[in-house]
């Protein structure tokens, strides 16, 4: 085995570690409730329910995504479904990061937390072109 397939599998299971880890924060009630108040109106409309269940469904996203990195049949698949996810979330965290007094710590600062997010889809775009 050589080096770079050596950091490819360091990077798959770094990158799987983090969505598990944060599929699971969707679970816990705290960051749970944050999270569904991070839901743009638009996206949830008057039922608040619905912020919960979208909240459920990305954390099982997050979760399937990382376990999927880790078994090679459907680690391309689950790379790809990832940088979608990443890119279908990002208004959330857009919306939050407008509204620090709202959200706090989690309100994380735009900027940052685009370049976190580019960061997270280069990684998995390695990936794929792997």
């Amino acid at each position: 085995m050589d080096a770079s397939a050596i950091a490819l599998g360091a990077l798959r299971i770094a990158l799987a570690a983090a969505f598990v880890l944060m599929g699971v924060a969707h679970f816990r009630p705290g960051p749970r409730r944050v999270m569904a108040r991070m839901i743009p109106p638009a996206l949830t409309g008057s039922d608040p329910r619905r912020a919960e269940l979208l909240v459920a469904f990305t954390g099982v996203c997050e979760l399937a995504g990382g376990v999927g990195l880790l078994l090679p049949p459907v680690a391309f698949p689950a790379a790809a479904a990832l940088v979608l996810f990443l890119v279908a979330v990002f208004p959330a965290n857009a919306y939050a990061a407008e509204r620090p007094a709202e959200f706090g710590t989690v309100a994380f600062p735009f900027w940052p937390r685009y370049a976190g997010q580019l960061v997270l889809v280069t990684l998995l775009g390695l990936l794929l072109a792997s």
